[in-house]
């Protein structure tokens, strides 16, 4: 068989569409490159998104709003000091963009105008925080990134 010009090109295409097919397939299929959406209920929660903006409108209006600080024992999560600490309800979610596993949710109950989240449950790195609560009757929306 001689080798010339065209030859060449064909084995030169058929070496490049090879080479990206690798990559193609590696991508999809190896677990290390897992890709993830941020929830599971993507379009669901583009519809209350609206409410969403509410909320942390009601929350920007607010004299003294949610804040949070990391001490030793974890992520200290302080509520304004003059509402009634009883009277609050709703859910802190914490999540990590980089591993879907290490998300949680924690109810807020309390007895205090603060609200502890363990050292235990936090890896370093960055993580999105989400306060979603009420307090007599009024939603409130609290959302920062932060690094631990």
């Amino acid at each position: 068989m001689k080798f010339n010009w065209g030859t060449g090109i064909v084995l030169a295409f058929i070496g490049f569409i090879s080479f990206i097919m690798y990559f193609v397939i590696s991508m999809n299929f190896n677990k290390k490159y897992d890709h993830d959406l941020v929830t599971e209920d993507y379009y669901k929660m583009e519809l209350s998104y609206q409410d969403d903006i509410n909320k942390q409108n009601n929350a920007n209006s607010l004299e003294e709003n949610v804040s949070y600080t990391k001490t030793s024992e974890g992520l200290l999560i302080k509520f304004p000091q003059n509402f009634d600490p009883k009277k609050i309800t709703g859910k802190v979610s914490l999540y990590r963009p980089s591993n879907k596993h290490l998300d949680f949710e924690t109810p807020i109950s309390l007895s205090e105008t603060y609200l502890l989240v363990p050292d235990k449950r936090l890896l370093d790195g960055r993580w999105d925080i989400s306060i979603d609560w009420q307090y007599d009757g009024k939603s409130y929306l609290y959302k920062k990134s932060l690094v631990y």
